[in-house]
């Protein structure tokens, strides 16, 4: 996936008109709380993660890749910093391995050192709103405020332009989408998750390393939260897994 937000785009997104609005008024702002679900298919691929796909896809949303490549993303969600991340960027760094962080206003402001290593190390840096917000219950005008608020801030401090997004508790709607197509976002959901980001009820390193490796598929979309210390200590072994089973970790 390339980069495809362009300084004349960047313009665009903090100036947007009525005008560009008023063409997403006849799309459905119908809350989808997406959940991949525990079905498979014969290939290990969650039945919820390819509908999804199917559905929204042409609307600019990314829930899982090709099923003939063997190749994966790995994405964490940085609400805030629970001291992980520079472990994660450490071991990320050590098995020249990228990965896609979402980030929120908050979270770059309270940590730009952390964010600065993210872009430098060659890692994307995915827009996951400025005030974390359900888009699905916002307005036109606040969805476009949530992504270009963030997307000016990350442009003029870390000179970097973000282009896909992740819709906070994984809710949107078929205008969130069209939003964020319309700036120039992909909306990347996942094709894995589990509950991690719980700190004080991590699953043990053996739990939670087989949990992940055996939900293993192609074109899977992983979903991890960084501040997990179970993620961050078994993220080693979880890599040379993929990578000793043929597997791509590839940059959005």
């Amino acid at each position: 996936m390339k980069k495809i937000i362009t300084a004349a785009v960047t313009a665009a997104i903090l100036t947007q008109t009525a005008a560009a609005s008023a063409d997403l008024s006849a799309l459905s702002e119908k809350k989808v709380a997406y959940g991949m679900g525990v079905e498979t298919d014969s290939e290990n691929r969650p039945l919820g993660a390819v509908q999804a796909q199917n559905q929204y896809g042409d609307q600019g949303a990314l829930f899982i890749g090709e099923a003939e490549n063997k190749r994966l993303w790995l994405t964490f969600d940085e609400g805030y910093e629970n001291g992980c991340t520079s472990r994660i960027l450490d071991t990320l760094l050590s098995t020249n391995t990228k990965a896609v962080f979402f980030v929120t206003y908050d979270y770059a402001e309270k940590n730009p050192e952390l964010v600065r290593r993210m872009i430098d190390e060659g890692h994307t840096v995915g827009n996951h709103t400025y005030s974390h917000p359900s888009l699905a219950e916002c307005s036109e005008e606040k969805i476009y405020d949530e992504l270009s608020k963030l997307h000016e801030y990350i442009s003029d401090n870390f000179g970097y332009e973000m282009y896909v997004m992740r819709p906070p508790k994984g809710e949107f709607s078929e205008k969130v989408l069209a939003a964020a197509k319309d700036l120039g976002y992909t909306t990347v959901l996942w094709s894995f998750a589990y509950e991690d980001w719980l700190t004080n009820k991590q699953p043990s390193e053996e739990y939670a390393f087989e949990k992940i490796t055996s939900k293993t598929h192609n074109g899977a979309v992983y979903l991890l939260h960084a501040v997990s210390e179970t993620n961050t200590k078994i993220l080693p072994d979880v890599i040379n897994f993929w990578k000793s089973s043929g597997y791509l970790i590839t940059p959005m």
